[in-house]
């Protein structure tokens, strides 16, 4: 995440480099996540207008969304030339596990969070599970991947969170309930176990960043589909056309394109730079919920904001900084 340190947990750091691990360069894996983030933030208005349109729960909302999602990444694999019929390099046991982790991982991570959000409210919820993220993540890299914040790269981490408090919680008017907050907490470590996971397999080798998508999403919407059946996976509504469209662009961009790139990033870049850079989200929630939904621009929005969008910055040039050969 962040800052270089001395020592042996900055010694993968010349290998990465030059994205020897997946193909892809640090710098390029940086915008991917940038993108992803980006894109992210627009799921939560399109969602919005998906429950005003119709009565699709959360958890059909999440299998729709990674059901779609595979159909378009799967079409899109096809028509990329040299990888039709391609498979992911490594074992059949090892690439199954890593379909099983990655996509479990993902669903935990949607549903839990949409359900957090039904049990306390967006701010709460956001603010845990986003919260929560870069800390797990900081100590899982420290843990599992050697990964070491220095002192620059822990006052961005803060910076982060402490921005991300004030531009969720500055409107006032939240409610904290303990299930609500239990639920955001599983979903932030569904979001730190795939994190984890994928940067483990990008600095081993091999990992094939398209293919993990795909088998993620497959596996995540074969968890999903019992229960959105048992919640109810056709939605009524006065609108279908409206609805339809609202899923298409939630499977397209917040889904296939965001998660496509997410996992491509992933693979490159320190755990916890992914987990405070990802924080982009609910910047681009809160400058879409005033640009188009009409939100009042306040100054806790802007304040954090530039918290926000400070410590991804710093954060990212460090990143460079670390993978640029003395």
């Amino acid at each position: 995440m962040s800052l270089p340190a001395s020592g042996p947990a900055s010694g993968h750091v010349a290998g990465s480099a030059t994205g020897a691990v997946s193909g892809l360069p640090v710098g390029r894996g940086l915008l991917c996540l940038i993108v992803a983030g980006v894109a992210w933030g627009t799921a939560g208005a399109a969602a919005s207008l998906v429950y005003r349109a119709s009565d699709l729960g959360p958890v059909a909302l999440s299998f729709w969304r990674c059901a779609a999602g595979l159909v378009l990444l799967l079409a899109a694999r096809l028509l990329r030339p040299g990888t039709r019929g391609s498979v992911e390099p490594g074992p059949l046991g090892r690439r199954v596990g890593r379909a099983v982790a990655t996509g479990v991982g993902l669903a935990v991570f949607q549903t839990t969070y949409f359900a957090a959000v039904a049990a306390t409210g967006l701010a709460v919820a956001t603010v845990v599970t986003l919260g929560a993220g870069p800390v797990l993540i900081a100590f899982g890299a420290r843990l599992t991947l050697g990964e070491r914040l220095g002192s620059g790269g822990t006052t961005a981490v803060a910076g982060a969170l402490a921005g991300l408090a004030v531009l969720v919680l500055g409107g006032g008017g939240t409610t904290v309930r303990p299930w609500g907050v239990l639920l955001a907490l599983a979903s932030a470590a569904g979001y730190s176990a795939m994190t984890l996971l994928t940067r483990h397999w990008g600095r081993a080798g091999g990992a094939d960043a398209s293919a993990t998508t795909v088998s993620a999403f497959a596996v995540s919407s074969m968890c999903l589909l019992p229960f959105a059946l048992a919640e109810g996976l056709v939605p009524h509504t006065v609108d279908p056309v409206r609805t339809v469209v609202l899923l298409a662009y939630i499977a397209a961009v917040p889904t296939a394109l965001a998660y496509a790139l997410y996992f491509a990033g992933a693979a490159v870049v320190r755990s916890a730079t992914v987990s405070v850079v990802m924080l982009l989200e609910p910047v681009a929630a809160a400058v879409l919920a005033v640009a188009v939904l009409g939100e009042r621009l306040t100054a806790a929005t802007c304040l954090g904001t530039l918290l926000l969008l400070g410590s991804v910055t710093g954060l990212a040039l460090a990143e460079a900084r670390a993978t640029v050969p003395a």
